[in-house]
């Protein structure tokens, strides 16, 4: 009888262990680390699907703004310089490459933002319907990378408390010491004010 009171109280002190273990959040940083990650992939597959949307939105403009030449010049420009810069999850802990991102994405939505403006001076291009589907997919593009880029800031803002907050805390300076707080997207410059559309 004592041999298996004495099992009994092994297996019971084993499931205490792991209780234990298993709350006091060993496994937190891990986890929200990559769900960051994920939000991030996020982020980028809208940006992508923005960036292949472009240049469909560009032969059709094309072909009822010829003369607006220079917006079309600096949509393309703006797609290329947003599309080289690569920030991967391995990257998005180091704020200063995060920021060239955001600002190449951000030239990008405002030279976008010209060649949709321009369609208010082409009513042949405005009821064109090619146009007004893919000027329908831009926009709600822009409202998924809106969704995208807050669902990833949430996620960050997470795992970084998660690095500093108790009892996370120990196992970050313990186990996870290769875990860095990961950047955040900020507002650009002057993204307070509306933006102004000149021709």
């Amino acid at each position: 009888m004592t041999v298996s009171l004495r099992g009994l109280r092994s297996l019971l002190a084993a499931v205490a262990l792991s209780l234990t273990v298993s709350a006091c959040g060993v496994n937190t940083i891990p986890t929200l680390e990559e769900q960051a990650k994920a939000r991030w992939a996020d982020v980028q597959n809208q940006y992508q699907r923005r960036a292949d949307l472009i240049p469909n939105l560009v032969e059709t403009v094309k072909g009822y703004a010829a003369q607006e030449k220079s917006v079309l010049t600096e949509v393309t420009e703006a797609r290329a310089k947003a599309t080289s810069i690569k920030v991967d999850a391995s990257t998005i802990t180091d704020p200063a490459k995060l920021k060239e991102f955001q600002d190449a994405q951000n030239q990008l939505s405002g030279a976008l933002g010209h060649l949709l403006a321009i369609s208010e001076a082409y009513p042949d291009l405005k009821s064109n319907q090619n146009f007004l589907a893919l000027q329908s997919q831009i926009e709600g593009t822009e409202n998924r990378i809106a969704v995208a880029r807050r669902d990833y800031v949430d996620a960050v803002r997470q795992f970084n408390t998660a690095l500093r907050t108790f009892p996370t805390v120990i196992w970050a300076s313990t186990l996870y010491r290769s875990s860095k707080p990961m950047a955040e997207f900020t507002a650009s410059e002057g993204a307070e004010k509306p933006p102004q559309v000149k021709f």
